[in-house]
C-alpha cells in the first residue's frame, strides 16, 4: 500500500515548529539537515546566504506509522512559505485522553477554529491553527453503545 505522508513548508522556523511537534508527540528525529550540509554543484541554486545556512532543509519526525517532514522556504531559492486554508493535518489518537491531550497541546498559542467537542456524527473533533501557522483537525472515535 501507498502510504502518504504529509510534508510542511516554513518561512525560517521549521525547527522550532518540530521541537513543538516532537515535544507533543515525543519520538525522535529521523534526520536533519540544514541548507550548510547541501552540496554545492551545477544543480545548487547558487551560493546559500550566510543567514539561511542554519535554516532547516529537511527534518523528519515519526508520528505512529507516518512521518511528519518540513523544511524552510529560503528567498535565495526563490521560494516563500504562503500559509491558506486548503490544507489540514488530520489526527486520529486512539483514546478520548489523548485526543484532548494533543489538541490542546497543539492548539496553544494559536487560533481555535472548532472547539474539541462531540459532533453530530458522534464523534470528538475540533480543529485550529498553531501557532506556526499550520492547520489541524483532531478526531476520536467516540465508542457506539
Amino acid at each position: 500500500m501507498t502510504t502518504l505522508n504529509p510534508y510542511l513548508n516554513f518561512n525560517g522556523n521549521a525547527e522550532e515548529a518540530f521541537n513543538f511537534y516532537k515535544s507533543v508527540f515525543g519520538g525522535e528525529f529521523l534526520g536533519l539537515q540544514r541548507f550548510k550540509d547541501m552540496p554545492e554543484d551545477e544543480k545548487s541554486p547558487g551560493h546559500i546566504p550566510e543567514k539561511d545556512q542554519d535554516l532547516i532543509l529537511h527534518i523528519a519526525l515519526p508520528i505512529g506509522n507516518n512521518i511528519l517532514m518540513a523544511s524552510d522556504c529560503i528567498e535565495a531559492f526563490g521560494y516563500r512559505a504562503v500559509f491558506g486554508s486548503s490544507n489540514y493535518i488530520s489526527v486520529q489518537p486512539d483514546s478520548e485522553e489523548e485526543t484532548r491531550r494533543i489538541f490542546n497541546a497543539l492548539s496553544a498559542g494559536g487560533d481555535i477554529e472548532r472547539p474539541l467537542e462531540e459532533m453530530f456524527w458522534g464523534d470528538l473533533f475540533g480543529s485550529f491553527t498553531d501557532q506556526f501557522g499550520i492547520k489541524w483537525m483532531v478526531n476520536y472515535e467516540m465508542k457506539k453503545e
